[in-house]
């Protein structure tokens, strides 16, 4: 063999072993979603690597109550993964300050995503995104359809018809009308007053004014949802202060009460346990030909660690993340996370099918308290909870409610001072 030959082998051996290591990239995904494991492992991770030859990924959930400090000790210690599962807004965002998660703003996936989509993963001005938005949650209303057969109901669609609905049955008595509990707080607000409150304060309109201090809790628009709360607990059955979140999902699926305030992540888990047909409504209107709004919830993005050695194959990723074949998956794969992208997804489930058709009827809005206006003390989001429980028990007015919370807010918020 010459030396010209040897040479040009070894150099030839060279290059394809440095292709095959440049290749050869393991990326591990940070999450708290340890349910969805197996969609992960048998559905989404298979098909990227099937259109990303050379690049492997790792889902590694943690706990959810455990994520957020088992996150943290990780990104302190230098030993995250590449991609970082964020939760909306204020947890997420203090990642990025802290200089945690990329910059991702000229990522060419993010021009399939709107602000209102971007806006639980941006800075407060809107010019910087750190996570690629994945999926939300919608809020509405899940009824039991042989029920409302049983009983002659059609669903409703303005206040008057859903608290006729209410009546009718209770007053049969074989139905509790509405499966909700105020032991466990939070489902009160987010079930409760979030639900239904962006009707009042229309959306993306009044949570933004709320923001800039040009409306406050103490308005109409945002005592009138604790109104309508306050005539729930005629409706919520015997026993409804002791009774927990699981109870309510209990009584529900078992076929003990005819109507569940619910957000879309129960689809999957209802689907399972119910033994009837399930239809959902959006929160009626306060008079026919109103607009109707919904909380269409910004809930689970994915960002990339700042100090990740395979930053390019951390983007590849993100970008699919961005893509139809990611939305379509994940969208079918969890019924009720639906995808916050521009691209058309097409959902399988009928009860998904029904939630997400709302987009096309109702203004989109996000949860009041969860951007900006819980980062004080006291945390809007926590005396939301405890002020729609009150309310719903008749231990404080409507009026009492707000004045409280406005106090509270503006004790540390300057726009509303």
């Amino acid at each position: 063999m010459t030396r010209m030959t040897f040479m040009g082998g070894l150099l030839a051996s060279t290059l394809l072993a440095g292709t095959a290591l440049a290749q050869d990239v393991t990326l591990t995904i940070e999450s708290w979603r340890n349910d969805d494991l197996a969609i992960w492992q048998d559905s989404i991770i298979p098909a990227f690597e099937a259109a990303n030859p050379g690049i492997k990924v790792n889902f590694t959930p943690s706990a959810p109550a455990e994520y957020n400090a088992a996150l943290n000790a990780k990104l302190d210690a230098g030993s995250a993964g590449d991609l970082i599962t964020c939760r909306p807004f204020d947890a997420s965002l203090a990642l990025y300050d802290a200089g945690h998660l990329a910059d991702i703003t000229d990522l060419e996936g993010m021009a399939n995503f709107s602000d209102v989509a971007k806006s639980g993963w941006s800075t407060d001005d809107g010019a910087v995104q750190f996570c690629v938005p994945m999926a939300s949650v919608i809020h509405g209303f899940i009824y039991n359809k042989d029920a409302f057969a049983d009983l002659g109901l059609s669903v409703p669609t303005t206040e008057a018809e859903f608290f006729a609905a209410l009546d009718a049955i209770k007053a049969d008595g074989g139905y509790i009308p509405m499966a909700m509990g105020t032991n466990d707080q939070w489902e009160a607000a987010t079930m409760g007053y979030n639900n239904i409150g962006p009707n009042y304060w229309k959306g993306e309109e009044g949570r933004l004014a709320l923001i800039a201090g040009e409306q406050s809790l103490t308005d109409e628009p945002w005592v009138a949802p604790y109104r309508q709360l306050a005539k729930w607990g005629d409706y919520l059955g015997d026993g409804y202060e002791a009774q927990t979140y699981p109870d309510s999902q209990n009584i529900f699926t078992l076929g003990r009460a005819a109507i569940y305030p619910a957000g879309s992540w129960e689809i999957s888990g209802f689907n399972a346990q119910a033994d009837f047909e399930m239809g959902a409504f959006p929160p009626p209107v306060q008079a026919a030909g109103d607009t109707c709004y919904i909380s269409d919830h910004t809930d689970i993005a994915l960002g990339m660690n700042a100090k990740t050695e395979n930053a390019d194959a951390a983007k590849t990723f993100l970008n699919w993340v961005g893509s139809p074949e990611f939305a379509s998956l994940y969208a079918n794969a969890l019924p009720g996370f639906f995808s916050l992208s521009s691209h058309d997804v097409a959902m399988e489930d009928p009860l998904a099918q029904e939630f997400v058709s709302w987009r096309g009827k109702c203004e989109s809005s996000i949860r009041s308290t969860y951007q900006i206006l819980s980062r004080g003390t006291p945390n809007l989001e926590n005396e939301t909870w405890n002020a729609s429980v009150a309310v719903i028990k008749g231990d404080e007015t409507p009026e009492a409610a707000g004045a409280r919370l406005q106090d509270g807010l503006a004790s540390w918020y300057a726009p509303q001072q």
